[in-house]
This record gives C-alpha cells, structure tokens and sequence, in this order.
C-alpha cells in the first residue's frame, strides 16, 4: 500500500467522535525508531505513516504483526494496536549459486540423484516457491521435495544410463515457479559434466545434522563435524566439503574445513539476529561423485540484553498537594532476550513517596504514594530498576527528574515568639528603633509577606502618630519623640501576612520600653526660690546648739533610677565650718555652736545633683540670720536689696494686706465699741477674743514630702487704750517657709523661738515694711 493510504478508523473501533478526537489528541507513541503508521488528528484514521515490507520486518515468519501503542488524553489511555501485514507476491524466485554445475560419472545407475538446491523467494505461503521445472531432456528428470520447514526443492533424477561417448554434456534450464497471481518465476543454468566411471559416490552418516550452539560460544570455537565416506579407493576415495548452498552473510559466520568437515563459528552469534541457520554441505570424492547433507544450526539464547527503559511520558512539575495515586510518569520497558531473559520487573530505588504499577504490555505507571512537600524537598529524582529474569540477572536504571511546584500551605513565622524594644527617650522623629523579622518557606509570590501594625494599648492618640512599620523590612520607625515622663511603656500587635491565595498571616507582640534619660534638672520644692535664686530668710537662735537643725532643702527629680538619686552638696557659705548638709536627706545642720565673730547674717547656697551621665543639677540660697526673736533679726532681714520687679510686686502685696489689716482693726473696734454699749460695767481694756483657729484651707506641699514643720496660724491681741499692737506667734520646733502664691510670688513666713512672744509698737509705715 503507498504511503497516507487509511488502513482504518481508531475512532471509530474506539468509539469516539469526531469533537473527541481532537480534545483527548488521539495520537500513537513513538516508541521504536520506524513508524510506519499515523493517526489523522483530525478524523480518527489510521495512515500508512511510511512503506511497509513484509519481508524486511518478519522475514520467513508466516504471520507478520505490526505492534504499536495509541494513547487519548483526558483521562489518559492506552490502547494496543496490531496490523497483520499481508504478503503480496512481490517477490520473484531467485537461486542463491546462480548457475549449477554437475559431475556426472557414467557409470552412475539410473535413479541416482542429483542435488539442484532451492530458490529463495521471500514471499511466503502461495506465493513463494511452489514448483520446479526441468527443460527437456531424456536422461534426467525432475523431482520436488519438500523439507521439514515446509520449503520445497528440487532433485535431479537420473532416469537412463549416461554415456560419456554419446554425450559429454547436458544443458538444461532449471524453472522456480511461485503460486502468486501472476506466479513470478526464477531460471538457473544446468550444466553437466559426464566424467568416467566412479561408481561409488561418498555417503554421509547422516541425512541431517543438527546442533544447538549458544549464542555467546567464542569465536574458532567447532559446533559440529560432518562425515562421508566412499567405498571407492584412491583418488576415488579422497573427500572434500564444501557448502553447497548458502547464504553470503552465513558464509561470513561459518566455517568448514575441507578436509575433516569440522564447521567453526567465525562471528559473534546472536539470536536476537538469527535464531537458526540452514547449511548444505557436500562432499566431493576424487571421481567427482558428491554427496549431500543439511546442517541445521539452532541458536540457544543468553540473557546478553539488558532491560531497555523508555519514558513515554512524564509530568513535572507536579503540585505538592497533589493527591496520592497522582500520575507522575509512563514508561514503557523491553528486552531484546526470549523466554525467561525476556520478563522483566521493574521498581524504584530509595524510599520515595512514590511507587510504580504495571499496566499491561510491559508499561508501567510511576504514581505519587504519600504526601509532598516541597518545603523539605523541592525535587525528586526517582530511579527506576528495570531486571529481566535471567540468569545472572540484568538491569538497566534510569533515572526522571520531577520537579515539585509550590502551594501556600506554610504561614510566615516570626523568628521570635514575642519582642522587646527598649527605645530612650527624647529619640528624634522617624528613627527607626527596631527591626522585626519573619520567614515563608514557601516560594515566590507565596513567600513574599508584608508587615503591619494591627493594633496597640494606646487610646489618647491614633497610633500612626506614634509609630509607623516599614512593609517590607519589617523596620519599625518612631513617629515622634517619646517622653518617659509621660508614659513608659506600650505594646504592639505587628501582622505579616504572605502574598499566597488566600493569604496566610501570622501576629506578635511586641512591648516598646521607654529607657529614660537624664533630661530633667532637679526640682527644689522648699525652701522655694526668691527672684534671681535668693530664697527668704531663715532665723537660727544664737543659743543653738552643734546640730542644730536649721532647715531642710526638698527636691525632687521627674527622671526615673539612677537619673532621679539626688545629693545635696554645700556650694557656698559665708563661714563654710559652721554649717553642714545631710548628703541624701538634704538637711542643713550646724556644725558648731554660734561665735561672737561669727556674722550675723549667713549666705549659704546650696547644689542639688543628680545620678545621671552628664548629671544635671539645681542650687538655691538660703539666707540664714542668727537672732534670738523677730525684733532682732528684722533689721538684718530689712538689708536685704529688693529688685525693682520684685519691689513693685510686693508692694502690691503689702498694699492688699494693709487693707486687709485696716479692715480688720476697723471690725475690731466696733465690736469694742458695741460691747462697751452694752456692758456699761465692763473693763475698758478689750480682752482678746481667744484664739483665731488656723485656716482650713489645704496647705500646698511638695509630692512625696515626708518631713518639715505643718504651717500654723497667729493670734491677734488690740487694746483700746493704747495703740500696742501684740502679736503672739505660737512656738515651733521646726521652721517651714513655703510659696503658697500662684505666680511664683513670695510671702515671708516669719518664725520665732518657743515661748516668744514679741510686742511692736509701730505705726503704719512699720507695718508695710512688716508685712
């Protein structure tokens, strides 16, 4: 048939229709190097793919299969295809020798036989040879034969007694007629030579020899020997063997020794080529009379051939969700050995989520068994052990490459379970103060996680004003300066979340500490400071004792640890021997007992530091007066220079408290006057109404302060008849001078010893300068 003639319909036997065949691709898989057939994609029709030669592909095989493998896709499957070729006579008959050329003796009796040989033709059943015929002649006469394969050949009969001085020679045609429509013939030339008398021809001891040789037998190595004999003697006797009739390619295999009929395999036997050879030996005496036998050779197969393995087809990569059973890769596998060196069983090396399953055929299916992941291993090289059964066994390996594909079955995972920042205050704006870092064992886009900042405990301000998460880097940047003083901690929820679909996300705290810094000088809470540092008047007894306790300095730092330890330290005296300061509780004691050269009145300036890198640090001055009562430590509190701001400033105090003072006493005097209406009787000196309770506004003191004296209030006395104004200022053991003004305006608390109690009589220029 020529080539693109349709051989049939696979659609069709398949049952499938013409939309079928083009989405499931319909198509056969090339597994030998020669196709001879295609399927047309289109219609389903098997085409002769390329010329098919009968002869060429089985050879003598009276049945001749074409085996191949279709495959449909969506599901996948294969189907087996066989075409049985058909012989056509297209052979002619053809003798191998060509012309032959016979010896006769003439003494040789009728009916002695005379081998012709056959014609090879390689058509087979009625188209190969089916019959001889002999040219006309009167001695000889043609017999048929048939052999034990089923071939036939021809015999020369002799039928009368030849005649060497009659007849020297004969020519005859020799005619291989097949049974093909129109039979195809082949000729071959007799020619016979009448020689004298040799009646004896050599005879062999056997008609047939027959051997079996194993295909790996060495080279010069003897697989039989042949033997004739003849009764004759002499040159008569004297035998040589010679193929008679054989093949140029067996020839090249095999040798025969023409002396003692020892035939020697020259080439490598291999019954994958051959499986038996056919030889015609004869031999020859001296006379000229021939003999003839047939040698058969049989080929015993070695398992010589290892397992050859072919993928038909693979799929990678392949996704690591994959379910199990998962078709990975189709692999055909055969074995150019028979029998049992043929069988093979295939398997896979190492211990992979994988198996292979035979199919039918000798394919096999390598299937996914067990889960994937690709994060543990992202390739997989699957070795497949193809072994025949032979003995010893062969194997062949052969190794597929599968490649696995990623899901986003992993969440990002911070490296940490939570995080801790510790960020010092007074940071500038935009720092970054810490860096949080997460990973995705996944690959690409499933790996790629952005950062964000879901949430926090602070509610006074949106959290972007404090705040702020580089998406990618993960870097956490300060949105503003943080003050310690005003909170110390907060806490974060940082989110990353990968870029798979759907997208997975992982959360971690994370707790920002404020370190504080020492960014905040002491606070002197009491004594409070006067205008340009100078703090009020404080009167020591000139009777006070060493140790005396004079006042104390109260401070306060808004720092936090080391940054708030505070230590007083004694600056400046006017007579730095004759006080000394507590060093933590910032007490002012005398160091000794007051001296006649001592000055009245004593600066002392006092240094409050802190524990902080650089340490920062307040002072303040204290004026201390030595007096024993108010009278005599005024004159020395009245030295001391006032500022003009400052002056102006207390007058208006002294202003508001004249009037008030004015007020009172204008109350008091009316009462007095109202009393004496009443009480004719009376005393004329107003006695004192008692006692004026202390008011019960709150004091204002420092935060955390512990020690010092509570302020206490006066009691007023007025007479009506003298203008003696007597103040009683209740005793104290502690002096206490406190800012109680709202402005930082000062008023002085004066202090006097126990048991004072002081008498004035002054006018009201006095009582300015007083108060």
């Amino acid at each position: 048939m020529e080539k693109g003639s349709i051989v049939g319909n696979l659609a069709k036997d398949l049952g499938l229709n013409t939309g079928e065949i083009e989405n499931r691709n319909l198509h056969a898989l090339a597994l030998d190097k020669k196709q001879y057939f295609a399927v047309n994609s289109k219609n389903g029709n098997l085409n002769i793919n390329s010329r098919i030669d009968r002869e060429e592909i089985c050879g003598g095989n009276i049945l001749c299969h074409i085996n191949f493998d279709i495959m449909i896709e969506n599901p996948m499957n294969i189907f087996h295809v066989t075409v049985t070729v058909q012989d056509i006579n297209d052979n002619a008959p053809h003798f191998l020798n060509g012309d032959i050329k016979i010896e006769a003796s003439e003494s040789t009796l009728p009916g002695a036989t005379f081998h012709l040989g056959k014609a090879a033709d390689p058509d087979i059943g009625m188209n190969s040879v089916q019959n001889y015929q002999l040219s006309q002649n009167h001695y000889f006469v043609l017999e048929v034969r048939e052999g034990e394969d089923g071939s036939k050949y021809a015999e020369l009969l002799l039928n009368k007694q030849l005649d060497r001085e009659s007849e020297s020679s004969f020519h005859l045609t020799l005619l291989a007629v097949d049974g093909g429509k129109p039979a195809k013939t082949g000729t071959a030339k007799i020619l016979i030579n009448v020689i004298d008398a040799n009646d004896n021809p050599p005879v062999f001891t056997q008609k047939v020899y027959k051997v079996s040789v194993k295909e790996n037998t060495p080279k010069g190595s003897s697989i039989v020997q042949v033997k004739a004999t003849d009764r004759d003697v002499g040159s008569n006797a004297q035998i040589i063997y010679s193929f008679s009739s054989i093949d140029k390619s067996d020839h090249q295999k095999f040798h025969l020794d023409p002396q003692d009929g020892a035939i020697t395999v020259m080439e490598t036997l291999d019954f994958e080529e051959a499986e038996k050879y056919s030889v015609v030996v004869e031999a020859k005496d001296g006379g000229g009379l021939v003999a003839h036998c047939n040698v058969e050779i049989k080929i015993i197969d070695e398992n010589d051939n290892a397992p050859e393995i072919l993928l038909v087809s693979s799929s990678s990569p392949i996704s690591e969700d994959s379910a199990s059973g998962t078709l990975v890769a189709l692999i055909h596998v055969k074995d150019k050995d028979s029998g049992e060196n043929g069988n093979i069983v295939c398997h896979l090396l190492s211990n992979l989520p994988f198996q292979i399953v035979s199919t039918s055929n000798n394919y096999y299916k390598v299937l996914t068994h067990g889960g994937l992941n690709r994060e543990n291993t992202p390739e997989y090289n699957i070795t497949i052990t193809a072994t025949d059964e032979g003995s010893p066994p062969l194997s062949t390996l052969k190794t597929i490459s599968v490649q696995i594909s990623d899901i986003n079955d992993n969440p990002p995972a911070f490296e940490k379970p939570s995080y801790t920042a510790y960020v010092p205050e007074n940071n500038p704006s935009g720092a970054s103060i810490f860096r949080v870092k997460a990973s995705d064992p996944d690959l690409d886009r499933n790996a790629r996680i952005l950062y964000s900042i879901q949430k926090s405990n602070i509610e006074d301000l949106p959290l972007s004003s404090y705040v702020s998460i580089n998406s990618e880097t993960g870097i956490i940047y300060a949105q503003r300066s943080f003050d310690y003083e005003q909170f110390r901690e907060f806490q974060l929820q940082v989110k990353v979340q990968d870029g798979g679909s759907p997208p997975l996300s992982n959360n971690v705290t994370m707790k920002v500490f404020i370190v504080d810094q020492n960014d905040n000088s002491p606070q002197i809470l009491y004594p409070s400071k006067g205008v340009e540092g100078s703090a009020l008047f404080e009167m020591i007894p000139r009777s006070a004792d060493a140790d005396y306790l004079v006042t104390k300095v109260v401070a306060v730092d808004a720092d936090s640890g080391h940054n708030a330890w505070l230590s007083y330290h004694l600056l400046q005296a006017t007579e730095p021997g004759l006080f000394t300061i507590g060093h933590h509780t910032g007490e002012i004691r005398t160091s000794r007992t007051f001296l006649e050269r001592d000055a009245v009145k004593q600066r002392v300036v006092i240094l409050v530091k802190d524990n902080g890198h650089p340490s920062l640090s307040a002072t303040v001055t204290l004026n201390l007066v030595f007096a024993e009562n108010f009278q005599e430590a005024l004159p020395e509190m009245k030295t001391q220079p006032i500022n003009p701001d400052y002056q102006s400033d207390l007058q208006f105090y002294l202003v508001l408290a004249l009037a008030l003072m004015s007020f009172l006493f204008l109350l008091s005097v009316i009462l007095a006057i109202l009393m004496k209406l009443r009480k004719s009787g009376n005393p004329k000196f107003l006695q004192c109404f008692g006692p004026i309770p202390h008011s019960n506004n709150g004091v204002i003191f420092p935060p955390n302060y512990e020690e010092g004296t509570l302020p206490y209030s006066y009691q007023l006395c007025l007479s009506s008849e003298s203008r003696i104004q007597e103040y009683a200022f209740p005793a104290s053991s502690v002096q206490i001078g406190e800012n109680i003004s709202s402005k930082n305006k000062s008023e002085a608390l004066l202090t006097a010893s126990e048991g004072n109690i002081l008498n004035c009589e002054m006018d009201k220029s006095d009582m300015v300068s007083l108060f």
